[in-house]
């Protein structure tokens, strides 16, 4: 009988945020998948569940390329994939961890879409996303009312970050870290720079807080960065 699956969100970076099913989940899995990139040792992932783990339970660390397109390698992809399928026909329950909720802007995605068509059982576990998680510890909305909320990654062409806060009024940016400074100009131009706020490492021991990202936009900041922003509704009348 071969085992089951699950993609487990471990939030932004508080173990304390793991759910309750997420946690109950882990105390039946075998092997958990770790993913790490080429460049990267460990996996924060990991770190976050580590509290929660078995003493005995094995961990594989996966390397999955950085790619814009998933076809562009997908010989590493069809290696995990074939591993995991043999540790589950072993009859070994597996597990996935990965940061945030498994079904936004992740990796265990496209490993979902490998094993979806496989005789497999999944189960995916919500996590909790670190934009949601900002907002709360920061008591800053994220969207109220009528208000139209744009979730946005920073890694997009500019004309379609610029498209998507035209009919936005709120946003999110999500893997804010190589064009810092160019989102930093395009929340200007949009009135949305004075009311940003910026964290990277939403829970983790160095966890850093950026309040005004005009003054600070030259300076490198993480992968794990986000911004939450809305727009000043007085500026914008006034430049019309």
């Amino acid at each position: 009988m071969s085992g089951v699956f699950y993609g487990i969100g471990v939030g932004p970076g508080d173990p304390e945020l793991l759910t309750v099913k997420a946690i109950h989940a882990m105390e039946h899995v075998d092997v958990l998948i770790a993913p790490k990139t080429e460049k990267k040792e460990g996996s924060v992932a990991l770190s976050i569940a580590e509290p929660y783990l078995k003493k005995d339970i094995e961990i594989v660390y996966q390397v999955f390329p950085m790619v814009k397109d998933f076809a562009d390698s997908t010989e590493a992809w069809e290696q995990n994939k074939e591993e995991i399928l043999r540790l589950l026909q072993a009859g070994k329950n597996v597990a996935f961890l990965t940061l945030g909720d498994p079904m936004f802007y992740s990796t265990y995605i496209y490993v979902y879409r490998l094993l979806e068509h496989e005789d497999v059982k999944i189960e995916t576990i919500p996590g909790i996303p670190a934009f949601t998680a900002i907002g709360s510890q920061l008591g800053y909305p994220i969207v109220e009312g009528n208000d139209v909320l744009s979730i946005i990654p920073a890694t997009a062409e500019p004309e379609k970050i610029e498209q998507a806060l035209q009919g936005a009024d709120n946003v999110v940016l999500m893997k804010v870290y190589k064009n810092f400074p160019e989102i930093a100009d395009i929340l200007a131009r949009h009135h949305m720079a004075k009311q940003a706020v910026m964290v990277s490492r939403c829970g983790l021991p160095d966890e850093r807080r950026i309040n005004d990202i005009e003054a600070h936009k030259e300076e490198p900041v993480n992968y794990l960065s986000t911004i939450l922003s809305r727009k000043n509704v007085g500026e914008s009348r006034r430049s019309e």
